[in-house]
């Protein structure tokens, strides 16, 4: 009988999560292994806490730029291509103010106000374009810029061609000669191109700062959740520690484990809310600051492109239709009400606001300018010049009415009042839509700042210097105990 040897077999190393489980417990100490576990859990400690610091300083800093450049940067460039707007519509209007009172004598203040008023305009709108191009945030918006200037370079070659002509064939008011209105035409036709691509700029850059809003709410969110997640493991490690030596030492508290752990917990609540603070002067600077600014700034814009269409339909009558519908269709964006055309707007808007003199928020459409604004107040004093803005386009809106009524009857008188009481009462409106811009802007500098100011320190010196602080703490609770076991 032949006795067949076999060879012992050789256990194989578990895998998966069991084998992992085996690895994990083979790098922890015996169970009692106390001097073992006291050092597992102090440097467990520090190396969390030196993590903590790092993530704490890293959210602040991602925090603090995502602010600088909204505050700094995107919305400055935003300003300057809504104000771009503002300058070259009111360029145009200028130009046409300037036929408009001809060689008419009593007209003659109209018309020095006018060239000063284009020329101020038009250093506005270059400084406009190239502040613009110089804080440009991406490719796309510097292509615009470009485009635009060659486009306004155009435009102002034309209006210079329309001045030349007007002051060698002044004619009576509002009479311009057939070469000049012709010339004039050929201007204001390319103003149409360049405020959609001002507006187009604007837009673009508003996409930019409403997404860097959106990845400035997502880090401080996740940032929250980093500093929540690591100071909950750190404070449970710190538990540990000194649960192994009460438990096993017999030591009730430890002085310098302890201070840790109250320093810890100040850090993080700290460096909590400190970014919780940040996050809510972010949310001020754009929901209630800057989406205000934008409505109310592209109101302004628009106020003065509709002001030019009252001096266009008075200059060149044979397109009064056109500018009619323009200056109808600009009212309803300003101030949406329910009316068929022109001629009606005026009596709605009074009947609209007659109907809700008591919240004049409900008297207009949300989806208008003057509409989003009054449904988002928010500061000391808004409420106020946001009513007074409303209260004071629709006197504005009167003017409108009788203008249009005396274009076909009586064009001097028209022209009086298109230079005179309208622009009065247009510029009480621009007076008081500039102050809740300057409530809105002050708004918006302020809570930037404050949330920079709320994130100071903490994206440097004080998570660092902390964990410096914690790892001398922690070496000092624990040193003496592990003496004795030398």
């Amino acid at each position: 009988m032949t006795t067949m040897l076999t060879r012992p077999r050789t256990p194989r190393p578990e895998t998966g999560r069991a084998g992992v489980l085996t690895q994990v417990r083979g790098l922890l100490p015996g169970r009692s292994d106390t001097p073992g576990w006291i050092r597992l859990l102090a440097v467990a400690a520090v190396l969390l806490t030196a993590v903590t610091a790092l993530v704490i300083a890293a959210d602040a800093r991602a925090t603090r730029h995502g602010i600088e450049v909204i505050g700094r940067h995107t919305a400055p460039t935003v300003t300057a291509t809504e104000d771009l707007y503002f300058a070259l519509a009111d360029m145009d209007a200028q130009l046409a103010n300037v036929l408009l009172a001809g060689n008419d004598s009593t007209l003659a203040t109209v018309r020095e106000n006018a060239l000063a008023g284009y020329e101020r305009r038009r250093v506005q709108a270059d400084a406009d374009l190239q502040q613009a191009m110089t804080i440009a945030t991406n490719d796309d918006a510097s292509r615009q810029i470009r485009e635009l200037l060659d486009k306004f370079g155009q435009y102002e070659a034309l209006a210079a061609d329309t001045f030349q002509l007007g002051d060698l064939d002044r004619g009576a008011a509002g009479q311009p000669a057939a070469r000049t209105l012709e010339a004039y035409r050929a201007a204001t036709g390319m103003v149409p191109d360049l405020l959609s691509r001002a507006q187009k700029l604007a837009d673009t850059n508003s996409g930019v700062l409403s997404q860097a809003y959106q990845d400035s709410e997502h880090t401080t969110v996740a940032a929250r959740v980093r500093i929540a997640v690591l100071g909950l493991l750190l404070l449970v490690v710190l538990a540990g520690l000194q649960v192994v030596l009460r438990v096993v030492l017999h030591r009730r508290v430890n002085p310098a484990l302890a201070a840790t752990t109250v320093l810890m917990l100040g850090v993080l609540s700290g460096g909590y809310l400190a970014n919780a603070a940040a996050a809510h002067q972010l949310t001020v600077a754009k929901r209630d600051a800057f989406d205000s600014l934008l409505a109310l700034r592209q109101a302004r814009a628009l106020s003065y492109d509709a002001n030019a269409d009252e001096s266009r339909l008075l200059l060149d009558p044979a397109h009064a239709a056109t500018y009619q519908q323009s200056y109808f269709e600009k009212a309803q964006r300003l101030a949406g009400v329910q009316a068929r055309g022109v001629d009606d707007y005026a009596g709605a808007l009074d009947q609209a606001i007659g109907a809700h003199g008591g919240d004049l928020a409900q008297a207009i459409s949300a989806g208008s300018f003057l509409g989003e604004e009054l449904r988002n107040i928010t500061f000391s004093g808004e409420r106020q010049a946001a009513e007074q803005s409303l209260l004071a386009y629709q006197a504005y809106q009167h003017d409108d009415h009788a203008l249009r009524g005396l274009a076909g009857s009586d064009l001097r008188a028209a022209i009086a009042l298109d230079t005179g009481a309208s622009n009065d009462h247009f510029a009480a409106y621009d007076t008081a839509l500039v102050s809740t811009i300057d409530i809105n802007q002050h708004a918006f500098d302020t809570a930037i700042t404050q949330g920079e100011n709320d994130l100071s320190g903490w994206s440097t010196w004080l998570p660092y210097g902390a964990a410096m602080v914690v790892a001398v703490l922690v070496l000092l609770g624990v040193r003496p105990r592990l003496a004795e076991y030398r």
